[in-house]
């Protein structure tokens, strides 16, 4: 079995059973959080507590599993990685509890180092088949997502509690995949850099803490000015330690690939907006139509319904990315992928008043959504040697993540600042937080332009083996 997996299509089709995984687990369990809280007795500030602990956690393991998949094994911490996420689910599901979801909240976060350390496999075992497996899984992530959060609650509608259950046997195939991958060939090398990992999260954790409590604490209070400023002293303590470090943690020094550099750039901007904008999108559905035609009423199931028609555009732009970059090149792609994003937002400035009119806009984003997810990570596995090749998407899923979160903070902000005496986001508030996305996604475009294939590499059209460089 394992010769018939370790190549081409069969590794691609285990690796699908993985990401499936990681999807379903960021999919299934926020639709599920009204319900569940009211079982276990845990109010909105508590639901969004566990929000902030997850995002705290996917910050930290980012780069602790990337840079012990290169060091260790990318299989191996694969392995762990799965096999957190399948305790977690199990935990969560068997006994759902204030404590019990705390913990399976943070074990299920390890999600984030799926993609990194597959990418690290897929490279070292085939890399002729590098971009379209990454687009293709890419691809299964957005839809797994989109149907995990549907199956949750169709179980949940039955029984309260159902749905918990969801992720459980999509951990136990993920398992079950896991094991039957290959081990990665990319040579391991270096020693764990303990102090630069504390300094990292630490630091990470009081920037996730201010940007998601920023908005409720007021972003000019002693709190957040306080833990901003702690944030970027343990980040620049980290900086310079990484720097004197014969074994950084994480190689700042590639970060002076402008190749690196453009593609990461381009993924906290567009993340900016098409990540971050997702629980604004949700919002914006089910609020009730105002005077001006701001909001558009719909219930739960037609807000789901315009959640999974954005995934599967992502979809279809995750799998025509590859296509798309031998015709007209990789920094074409990226380009494109930022002016739709921003075309998309730009279309809910202007037309958002229905349901079809908003659609369009929305779909624009899914697209774009899709496209750079797939080009962004395809690219940060070629611009660096094969041995930091989790550890250089680990990177990539840093700026994913950074900037969904400072995006999230950026629209709430906005909103905060435009809300009627009721506590209701106004027109301009919405209009204003699109625009802001739009902005981003043009400054991501801007980004992409500044990418360079080195002189040595192959055109686009060859270019199906990587050259070497998460969720």
């Amino acid at each position: 079995m394992t010769n018939a997996i370790s190549r081409g299509r069969g590794l691609i089709a285990v690796m699908i059973v993985i990401v499936v995984c990681s999807g379903v687990v960021q999919g299934y369990l926020t639709p599920l959080l009204p319900v569940v809280g009211a079982h276990v007795g845990i109010g909105g500030v508590g639901q969004n507590n566990l929000y902030l602990l997850s995002q705290i956690a996917f910050t930290v393991l980012t780069p602790l599993l990337s840079r012990w998949g290169d060091m260790w094994g990318h299989r191996r911490l694969l392995l762990a990685a799965v096999t957190m996420v399948a305790a977690g689910s199990l935990l969560i599901a068997a006994r759902p509890t204030t404590a019990t979801l705390a913990v399976g909240t943070v074990l299920q976060s390890a999600v984030v180092g799926f993609f990194p350390l597959l990418a690290g496999i897929l490279r070292s075992r085939s890399p002729e088949h590098g971009r379209i497996g990454m687009s293709v899984l890419v691809g299964a992530l957005l839809l797994s997502i989109g149907t995990g959060g549907s199956v949750a609650g169709t179980l949940s509608d039955e029984h309260a509690l159902a749905g918990l259950w969801t992720a459980v046997p999509f951990g136990a195939l993920a398992a079950a995949a896991a094991i039957a991958l290959p081990t990665s060939t990319a040579a391991r090398a270096g020693r764990f850099n303990l102090p630069a990992a504390l300094l990292l999260t630490c630091g990470l954790g009081a920037l996730m803490l201010v940007l998601t409590e920023g908005q409720s604490w007021g972003w000019t209070s002693a709190s957040s000015l306080l833990t901003g400023t702690v944030a970027l002293v343990l980040l620049a303590a980290w900086v310079a330690v990484e720097q004197r470090s014969s074994h950084p943690l994480v190689n700042l020094s590639m970060l002076r690939d402008p190749r690196l550099a453009a593609v990461s750039a381009h993924t906290f901007c567009i993340a900016f907006g098409a990540i971050g904008f997702l629980g604004a999108n949700a919002v914006y559905l089910g609020t009730q139509p105002d005077g001006d035609g701001f909001g558009l009423g719909l219930g739960a199931q037609a807000i789901s319904l315009v959640s999974l028609a954005m995934v599967a555009v992502g979809f279809l732009g995750s799998t025509l990315t590859p296509g798309l970059a031998r015709l007209i090149g990789d920094r074409a792609v990226l380009a494109v992928g930022g002016c739709a994003g921003a075309a998309g937002f730009l279309s809910l400035v202007l037309f958002h008043s229905s349901v079809p009119r908003y659609l369009v806009g929305a779909l624009i984003v899914g697209l774009a959504t899709g496209m750079f997810e797939a080009a962004t990570r395809t690219l940060s596995v070629e611009v660096v040697d094969e041995a930091e090749t989790a550890l250089s998407v680990g990177v990539n899923e840093m700026a994913l993540s950074l900037g969904a979160a400072i995006g999230a903070a950026t629209i709430g902000a906005l909103w905060s600042a435009h809300t009627t005496t009721q506590g209701a986001v106004t027109g301009t508030g919405y209009q204003w937080a699109w625009a802001a996305c739009a902005a981003v996604a043009l400054g991501g475009a801007a980004a992409a332009l500044l990418y360079r294939h080195p002189s040595t590499a192959a055109a686009p059209e060859a270019a199906t083996t990587p050259a070497g460089r998460t969720a």
